[in-house]
């Protein structure tokens, strides 16, 4: 795996590749979660390049920047041992530059959910993966289902940047209890690792909830309690949206095409998001 630290060599090591190229954006803590995404980049790609850089934008004042894990060494054995073929590591400075002043802002899709919770975060998101992909070049882009916003916000952008990418969902990998594979898992403790495993928990309940037919807001409301009870301090949202739009749906009269149970909240000092497909084949209340 050649690894490179600047625009400069990343753009030498780009002129040497050939065939379909795959890109799997990190901020490194790799689990099993990435390592879904380079096992689907391989199939994908005939190349494979993988990125890590911790964003500094995309992380609000009170937020964990800081203390975020960074492991270059073990996560660059772990990418050369899943068949990553480049690693670029830029630092800050190579991303923003003295007097950088661009930001991209995506409209309507990033404004609901996190975005009200982490005022800025996707401005921070966007920008950041436009020069990702616009530096790497790659001709398709892998991202995790669990930050299903995000998803819907690269989506967009690239389809209104026009950047000729195609950008891949993966599902979401998930521990045997159901708890969604994070870098963020690492700050909880025993306690609160094991009560973490109601949001899964909760967002089945109200996806098995409504396709039996109970009102949206009944499950919703319910799926919330169980949060409460489990010894969530605080619950940012909890909701059913339309897949593309992220528009709330609830009652379900109008709703067409996917949808999408999404939940956030806080256990302990750590803050955590989830959600589920959910597909209703009739109109529910």
């Amino acid at each position: 795996m050649q690894i490179v630290r600047s625009s400069e060599e990343l753009a030498s090591a780009r002129r040497a590749i050939e065939g379909k190229l795959a890109l799997v954006p990190t901020m490194g803590a790799l689990h099993a979660g990435h390592m879904a995404l380079l096992d689907e980049a391989r199939r994908r790609g005939d190349k494979v390049a993988a990125t890590i850089f911790v964003n500094p934008t995309q992380f609000g004042a009170n937020e964990d920047f800081g203390r975020y894990p960074r492991r270059e060494g073990e996560d660059a054995r772990m990418l050369e041992a899943a068949g990553c073929d480049l690693l670029w590591m830029p630092s800050q400075a190579d991303i923003y530059p003295q007097g950088y002043s661009t930001t991209v802002h995506v409209a309507r899709v990033s404004e609901r959910w996190e975005g009200e919770a982490r005022p800025g975060h996707f401005d921070g998101v966007a920008t950041v993966v436009a020069k990702l992909l616009m530096s790497v070049r790659p001709d398709v882009a892998l991202f995790g289902e669990k930050d299903f916003q995000q998803l819907v916000v690269i989506r967009r952008m690239v389809e209104d940047l026009n950047i000729p990418v195609e950008i891949v969902a993966v599902p979401t990998v998930r521990e045997e209890d159901g708890l969604a594979l994070s870098s963020r898992n690492a700050y909880l403790s025993a306690e609160d690792r094991e009560r973490a495993a109601a949001l899964p928990r909760a967002l089945d309940y109200a996806r098995r909830a409504i396709l039996d037919g109970t009102q949206v807001r009944m499950a919703l409301d319910t799926g919330r309690k169980m949060l409460v009870e489990a010894g969530f301090s605080r619950i940012d949202y909890f909701a059913l949206v339309d897949a593309a739009t992220l528009e709330p749906l609830e009652p379900l009269e109008s709703a067409k095409g996917q949808m999408r149970l999404i939940a956030a909240g806080a256990i302990g000092a750590t803050r955590l998001i989830d959600n589920l497909a959910l597909d209703v084949p009739a109109a529910h209340g």
